[in-house]
């Protein structure tokens, strides 16, 4: 019986797709620490920083729950998988209009990460019904 699972997972779409965004994050992270992380004149930190951090940990999570996913015999535990797999692909949307908000030149690079989370969503349902 064929199957349409490639022998590398790295070649699946919703694999390469995760990586993309794992690098995206990371990138926007960046940029944005450095305007996020001065202080503020009344010697607090903006709090927005903590949603950049949430970004990369949030984003650097897909890929191991996909890997997880594919390589799961049992149905249960697969889809326990697939749900972690939304649950952060929510968050991380969510996290970049917290983001959007902060006080950084940075923030103009959100929408693009929001739109290849948006593709990935559709990978994520076109995958889903592979397993």
């Amino acid at each position: 019986m064929a199957t349409n699972t490639p022998l590398n997972l790295s070649e699946l779409p919703i694999y390469q797709k995760a990586l993309e965004i794992f690098a995206l994050s990371q990138n926007i992270s960046v940029y944005l620490n450095h305007d996020l992380s001065s202080l503020k004149p009344d010697g607090s930190e903006d709090n927005n920083i903590y949603f950049s951090g949430d970004i990369v940990q949030q984003s650097v999570s897909l890929v191991p729950e996909i890997v997880n996913a594919e390589l799961e015999r049992h149905s249960e535990r697969k889809h326990k998988h697939i749900a972690s797999l939304k649950k952060l692909t929510n968050r991380l949307y969510k996290n970049s209009y917290r983001l959007e908000r902060s006080n950084s030149n940075g923030k103009d690079f959100l929408p693009i990460l929001r739109s290849e989370l948006k593709k990935f969503k559709k990978l994520q349902n076109t995958w889903m019904l592979t397993l």
